[in-house]
């Protein structure tokens, strides 16, 4: 597939996995008896919804070089998503998740990825040329983890960068994946002021404050929001989000139907 350089391409940057869903909701992990796979990382998903809405999207990461990677990287095309920036590493395998939700409406998570191949990732393998064509370039977290992946996501970025992109970041924590608390903390932060978008949830608002007191648009404000910072999205879950520009904000609300 072929981009035009005056496309409004977003390109987007991380990891792209098997999601595995049991087939009856409400059921722990342990007690799934059947599981469903479908495309998972976040984004992937991303560069899908992307191109589903008639946008131009792109995505750059790696998988394994095994059937799990191909049928990705298949599912990729078949949405329309740039599939260019995809390395296949002949000695790790594509990622796997398990995921439920519980009765609570709690996710559960189990990863394997140890590791895997878009922890893998290097330098020498981005396509820069597609990089620098993106108008965004939008990337989370997990992709910080580990080397090499870690300095192979902080070179995208400023390519990305000095090519005139616009940089969206979605943390989009999966505590489980990090040595520690405080490691995930230091490295969501570490890379937070090179952003021009930021979406974080709710949830990971108070992981990152840690003071224990109800979320107020005071705090969060004086936490996350930096000058440079173009738009800060906080998402509620079924309770809408609110969004902050420099001289305004917002607070949308949905509307669930049955």
């Amino acid at each position: 597939m072929t981009i035009s350089s005056d496309s409004r391409l977003v390109v987007s940057f991380g990891e792209m996995l098997i999601d595995f869903v049991p087939e009856i909701a409400g059921v722990s992990l342990a007690d799934t008896r059947t599981f469903v796979k479908a495309a998972g990382g976040a984004p992937a998903n991303v560069a899908c919804a992307i191109a589903r809405l008639d946008g131009t999207s792109a995505f750059v990461g790696k998988v394994g070089n095994d059937e799990f990677g191909k049928m990705l990287v298949d599912i990729l095309k078949k949405n329309g998503v740039n599939s260019d920036g995809v390395c296949f590493d002949d000695d790790a395998r594509t990622g796997l998740a398990f995921v439920t939700l519980t009765k609570g409406g709690e996710r559960e998570f189990m990863f394997y990825r140890n590791p895997s191949a878009d922890m893998m990732f290097r330098e020498s393998e981005l396509n820069i040329r597609l990089i620098k064509q993106a108008k965004i370039f939008h990337y989370g977290s997990i992709s910080l983890i580990s080397e090499p992946c870690r300095s192979t996501h902080l070179a995208a970025m400023k390519i990305a960068k000095q090519a005139g992109a616009l940089l969206s970041y979605d943390p989009n924590l999966r505590l489980p994946l990090w040595p520690s608390a405080e490691n995930a903390k230091e490295a969501i932060m570490s890379i937070w002021k090179e952003a021009d978008i930021i979406k974080v949830s709710d949830n990971e608002v108070e992981f990152l404050m840690e003071n224990g007191d109800p979320l107020n648009e005071d705090d969060i404000l004086k936490t996350f929001w930096f000058d440079g910072l173009k738009l800060l999205v906080v998402t509620y879950g079924k309770d809408g989000v609110t969004y902050y520009t420099k001289v305004l904000h917002f607070n949308i609300s949905f509307t669930l139907l049955s």
